[in-house]
Formats: structure tokens, C-alpha cells, sequence
């Protein structure tokens, strides 16, 4: 008989059967039993000797909800680590009560284009990770027509830009490469990501730059999403690839994706933190912390994703984690133009996305949903993103009426710049297990033990 080594006592556990009261037993990194809170555990006598059992009792205004799952975030490592590596992300994951991360395949030199590039960039993880990191792939003009190797080589899916991507070493695609792309990636089942604003409209809205943020959100405008996720479509429809949609900023390409999805198109869509949570009517001229592509709209816009999360137009919410260092992000007097594009807010991505739907009244079950079990679904990681008889021991103790003020100094993230340093957000992270061990915790000094496992499609 298999003993737990692990259990977890909470009065609200989130389970496929709703919050209840549970006693979630653990062993070998995965759940083997759901009983009543108060059940008696029998130990042999050798467990009980060896100290290897643990009992936990979570405090009464704690939730034990499943680790999230995060399936777009920039690490950055080889090659430009001193934005962000491995090691810093997956502390600032766990922090956050993320406890698997599927990483992007630029901005690290090479980018993830060739099987020898993803191999390196396992190397560079190691031994480092803290959570579980799996990787995707991508596909540039230079290697249309290889796409196979990285699929068996387990990447994840294959991301594109149709614009350009900000870093030379991984170019856009035309519309021709685009569909070459889809036809070759539809061949052997495999998935298409893609940064979806189009490059003329992004051409005929450019601008000089300066700190006016109305300017820059002007020059980045809803059509450039609209027309490339059209493209994005009729791609779709002629190829049959599975296409997501990444970063969706615009509710304007809403009934584009309802429409697509109501006539059987296999098209999905996720979008971030940022834009669930910030408006440009609150953003300050200057505030290049804020600055990313597609950019943050307007009030009205944000509200419009928050119905599409509601009706399943959006399938799930993902950080896209972008960080760069403090000089890039910020050490250009405020100008838009010359700024880098991207927000780090990996350790924040629950407590945003909590704050701002616990004030719309949605409750905790849907957000877990939309960060943890909906994602994990759509990478086929099916022992993960739930609280099941099975599933991996992947566990977060949250506690979703505490407070906290951000300080962007006490962040895990390599640099401490963040749009959201400064807010008042609702839900803290207690604890993070996984596969059963502590990962994070805020009573003792677990973090930064690399137990993480590096995952293959």
C-alpha cells in the first residue's frame, strides 16, 4: 500500500466538484487520495520514525487551488539573460503561484529555430528551474520546410510574428510564408501560434515616437489586429492548422474569432493581465513601463474582453512575461518609440487577474479555470490544472482577501520594473507546491530549490 507523504488539510479545496473541505493526500508528486478534512491518516511505524510524512492545515481564509500554468513567457536565456533567465523567472513563477511555464522562443540568442537552438537552450536550463518549463518553437523564413525536426524534437507549437518582431534574429513571415507554414505544421498535427498585427496598417499608423502614451496606442490601432487575425482565419479555413491567437488586446476582433469558432474553425485565443487589469485612461504620458505590443486601450476596450473571456471567445489567460532591463525599459527619457515593448508580470498574473474579476463578481473557480486548467488543456498536459485522483501535486495555498501594496524591489524577477509597482492588489500566495514539495512559501526560506523538470510536448 502506497502511503502519502504529503497532506494537505484545507477548508476550501478546489476541486472538479466545486470548493469543499478536503484532506488532499500526496505521494510521489501526485494526488492518490481526496478525503474528508479531519480523516486519520495510518502511517507505518517507519514513516512516523522517519519524519518523511508531512501534515499541513491550511489557514482558514486559504484556498488550495492548482498550480497555474503559464504558456507564454519570455525567458530570454542564452543570450540575453541579463533581461531575465531561468533561474529568476521560475523563482518569480513560483512566487506567483505558477508552477509550469512554457517559454517563448525569442527573445534568447539563437531563438528556438532549429533543434541544435533547443537543445542549447535546455542546457541553459538545467538544473536551475523551480517549476516545470517546457518550450515552443518557432518559425522564421529560415527554416520554412524543417518544422518537423523541432516538432520531434518535443517543442510545444510553432510561434510566428506577422509584423516585425522588435529583435533581428527572429523575422516576420508574409502572408506566403504564413500559409507555407500552416500547410507544413497542419501535415503533421502540430500548433501555430501567432503575434497577429499586420504590418501595412502597423506602416500607415506609425508615428515619431515621443511620451505621449495616446500617441502611441495610436500607432499600434485596433485594425492592425483585426486585419491580421482575418488573414489569420482564412489561413485556418484553407490549411485546417490549429491557430491561437496570442496577446489579444483589441475587442474589436471579437466577432471575428465568435465567428470563426461558430463555423468549426480550430482557432483559439488567450489575452493577458495587462489588459484585464490596466486602461489607457490611466496610464500616464512618459510611462514606458507600460508600454507593450499590441498596446493597453481603453477603458470601454478592456471591459469587451472581459465578456469575451465570459462567453469563451477567449479560451484562457497567459502573463506574457517580456522583461528587459531597467535602461531598456525605461532609460529613454519616456519616449514611446524607443522604449522596449513588454510587461514583466509573471509573479503577478493572479493577483491582477483576481483583483480586477473579484470586482466584476467572478468567482475564484472561474479565474483558476482560466489560468491553470484551460491552458494546461490546450498543451495536452492532461495531469495538470486540476485537483484530481491522479493528477500532478502541483498546488497552491492562496489566500484571496489578503492584500498587498507591489514593490517592485521584492520581486523574484531579474530586473525590478514592472507596470504593476505601486497598485494595491487582492491575493497572496502562501505556499507553492510541486509534485508535492515546497517551492515557495512566505512562512520559511524554500524558494530558489531547483526541483523543477524541463517537459517535452
Amino acid at each position: 500500500m502506497t502511503y502519502p507523504d504529503l497532506v494537505i488539510r484545507s477548508h476550501r479545496v478546489l476541486t472538479a466538484q466545486g470548493v469543499i473541505p478536503a484532506a488532499v493526500c500526496v505521494s510521489h508528486g501526485v494526488v492518490t487520495a481526496i478525503l474528508g478534512i479531519d480523516a486519520i491518516i495510518a502511517l507505518p511505524a517507519e514513516a512516523e520514525a522517519g519524519g518523511t510524512h508531512r501534515d499541513v492545515r491550511l489557514a482558514p481564509d486559504e484556498v488550495l487551488i492548482p498550480g497555474l500554468v503559464d504558456t507564454h513567457v519570455h525567458v530570454n536565456e542564452p543570450g540575453r539573460t541579463e533581461w531575465e533567465g531561468f533561474a529568476s523567472a521560475t523563482l518569480a513563477a513560483a512566487a506567483g503561484g505558477v508552477t509550469t511555464i512554457i517559454d517563448m522562443p525569442l527573445n534568447s540568442i539563437p531563438p528556438t529555430v532549429s533543434v541544435p537552438a533547443l537543445e542549447r537552450k535546455r542546457r541553459a536550463a538545467g538544473s536551475k528551474v523551480s517549476v516545470d518549463v517546457g518550450f515552443w518553437g518557432g518559425a522564421i523564413p529560415e527554416n520554412l520546410g524543417r518544422l518537423r525536426e523541432l516538432h520531434d524534437a518535443g517543442v510545444f507549437g510553432f510561434k510566428v510574428f506577422l509584423s516585425p518582431s522588435g529583435v533581428e534574429e527572429f523575422p516576420h513571415l508574409t502572408l506566403e510564408q504564413l500559409h507555407a507554414a500552416a500547410v507544413e505544421i497542419a501535415a503533421f498535427g502540430g500548433q501555430l501560434l501567432v503575434h497577429a498585427e499586420d504590418p501595412q496598417v502597423l506602416h500607415e499608423a506609425a508615428n515619431g515616437g515621443g511620451d505621449g502614451y495616446g500617441d502611441f496606442v495610436a500607432s499600434r490601432p485596433p485594425e492592425a489586429e483585426t486585419t491580421a487575425i482575418e488573414h489569420v482565419i482564412d489561413v485556418v479555413r484553407r490549411t485546417g492548422v490549429r491557430a491561437h491567437i496570442l496577446h489579444l488586446s483589441s475587442a474589436r476582433s471579437l466577432p471575428l474569432l465568435r465567428a470563426a469558432k461558430e463555423a468549426g474553425l480550430s482557432i483559439t485565443a488567450e489575452t493577458c493581465p495587462h489588459y484585464l487589469y490596466f486602461a489607457a485612461e490611466c496610464i500616464p504620458d512618459g510611462g514606458t513601463s507600460y508600454k507593450c505590443c499590441p498596446p493597453i486601450r481603453d477603458e470601454a476596450n478592456r471591459e469587451l474582453l472581459w465578456a469575451g473571456l465570459g462567453d469563451g471567445t477567449i479560451d484562457f489567460v497567459a502573463s506574457d512575461h517580456s522583461p528587459a532591463t531597467r535602461e531598456l525599459k525605461l532609460g529613454h527619457g519616456g519616449d514611446f518609440g524607443l522604449a522596449w515593448g513588454g510587461i514583466s508580470g509573471l509573479q503577478l498574473s493572479l493577483a491582477a487577474v483576481w483583483t480586477a474579476a473579484r470586482g466584476r463578481g467572478v468567482a475564484l473557480e472561474q479565474v483558476v479555470e482560466w489560468m491553470s486548467t484551460a491552458p494546461a488543456r490546450f498543451i495536452g498536459l492532461t495531469g495538470k490544472g486540476h485537483i484530481a485522483l491522479g493528477a500532478a501535486a502541483d498546488l497552491v495555498a492562496f489566500a484571496p482577501t489578503e492584500q498587498f501594496l507591489v514593490d517592485a524591489e521584492t520581486l523574484r524577477h531579474k530586473n525590478k520594473v514592472t507596470a504593476f509597482d505601486g497598485t494595491v492588489l487582492v491575493g497572496r500566495v502562501q505556499t507553492t507546491w510541486l509534485a508535492g514539495r515546497d517551492v515557495f512559501s512566505t512562512s520559511d526560506d524554500v524558494a530558489g530549490i531547483p526541483t523543477g523538470s524541463l517537459l517535452m510536448r
